[in-house]
């Protein structure tokens, strides 16, 4: 009865237009997070992605249970709140959606190029977005702590700041164009920001997230891709450096607070 009111409630503001309505939708959609928290439908997603995890696929015909995320074969409490991390096997610098590919590839033969070509929601990329579910379920209310000391760690950070500031596209739009000021907002969505650490924190701490809007679980690299596809300027390629980039740039930024994945968005 409490949803059905809720809902009555949603389609309501939108009806009636204007800066009131907008006003009232955001706190109605504030409402409906706050109701979700208990139940948040990206329990759904987790609960595949832990099927998945444990379920032996590919030419390899073998699990995940031995995927290395940074914490040890198999380990995945707390090792989301560590990515991005470098990675000694791979010498590269990956982030939980990267690092699964790797796992993915090595441990069960299925290629990182069917992730990286494919669409989001479809085939095995829609796999490791419940995956993602299901690793950050684990790292939820601890600390972010990604380690900035590598070398490899820093060049990231220092890419993903430049990037944050890059100006691009047919707008002319760089991501702190939404993302460095105080009470910004686009319609009824707060934007943090980004560039204070309890902005950053806000913004990495809170995706991947359920978005109520289109009954969907998006990662943070899907999250970043439609950043850029709104920016009017090419959309990156999918796990690339770019977006490792920018989210140990945020990581790093958001240091110290607490994870809330995952999230559920407007």
């Amino acid at each position: 009865m409490k949803r059905q009111v809720m809902f009555a409630a949603l389609g309501a503001a939108t009806m009636l237009g204007g800066p009131l309505a907008s006003a009232q939708q955001e706190l109605n959609f504030d409402a409906y997070r706050e109701m979700l928290a208990d139940g948040n439908p990206a329990e759904l997603y987790e609960m595949e992605g832990e099927e998945l995890w444990r379920t032996a696929r590919g030419p390899k015909n073998a699990t995940l249970e031995q995927c290395d995320l940074g914490m040890g074969p198999g380990v995945v409490e707390g090792a989301a709140a560590q990515l991005p991390r470098f990675f000694e096997d791979t010498g590269k610098v990956q982030d939980l959606e990267s690092r699964l590919m790797h796992c993915m590839e090595t441990q069960q033969g299925i290629p990182s190029d069917e992730i990286i070509k494919g669409k989001f929601g479809q085939g095995e990329r829609a796999k490791v977005a419940a995956l993602v579910a299901y690793v950050v379920t684990h790292s939820k209310g601890k600390p972010i702590a990604v380690d900035l000391s590598h070398p490899k760690m820093k060049e990231m950070y220092d890419m993903g700041e430049r990037v944050f500031f890059y100006r691009t596209g047919a707008m002319d739009f760089a991501c702190s164009s939404c993302h460095s000021q105080d009470d910004k907002r686009i319609r009824a969505t707060q934007l943090p920001n980004i560039t204070k650490p309890e902005g950053a924190a806000a913004g990495w701490g809170s995706w991947p997230a359920y978005r109520v809007s289109n009954s969907q679980f998006w990662t943070m690299q899907h999250r970043l891709w439609d950043c850029f596809r709104q920016q009017r300027t090419a959309e990156p390629v999918f796990a690339s450096d770019v977006t490792i980039a920018l989210s140990v740039f945020m990581a790093g930024k958001g240091n110290g607070a607490e994870a809330q994945w995952p999230g559920v968005k407007r």
